[in-house]
């Protein structure tokens, strides 16, 4: 599972410290088998074999279990009810299928999120 996290108007600094709390909040939970910064490419000249990332992107290891897909999304729910007022946008992609979370409800962001793991509860079987 690839997430992209975003934030109107975020300095890149902010949005690299969020993904970093992300990463950590996912690899404490003990829901994945594996969290990385997504690679953004060609290293550029002069950066002496320094991976650039790209910012606000995570590569999830899922394993094969459907039950882990519906913890991640529970801790990505979790995580994000706890900002106030302005929080980061998260896009999920899944076996090319996109699911955006940004300004919505809670009851809304529930919602898309069940269908999304209904749909891919349904591929895995």
């Amino acid at each position: 599972m690839l997430i992209r996290l975003s934030e109107e108007g975020a300095e890149v600094e902010r949005v690299e410290q969020l993904t970093g709390y992300l990463r950590q909040e996912l690899l404490s939970a003990g829901v994945v088998d594996d969290v990385r910064a997504v690679p953004a490419g060609e290293t550029p000249p002069g950066a002496r074999g320094v991976e650039v990332a790209l910012v606000g992107s995570l590569l999830l290891g899922l394993g094969k279990s459907l039950t882990g897909l519906s913890q991640v999304v529970n801790v990505l729910r979790d995580w994000l009810g706890r900002f106030g007022g302005t929080r980061p946008s998260l896009t999920l992609t899944l076996d090319g299928d996109t699911l955006e979370i940004s300004a919505a409800t809670d009851e809304q962001v529930a919602e898309a999120v069940k269908i999304f793991l209904e749909k891919h509860s349904a591929v895995g079987t």
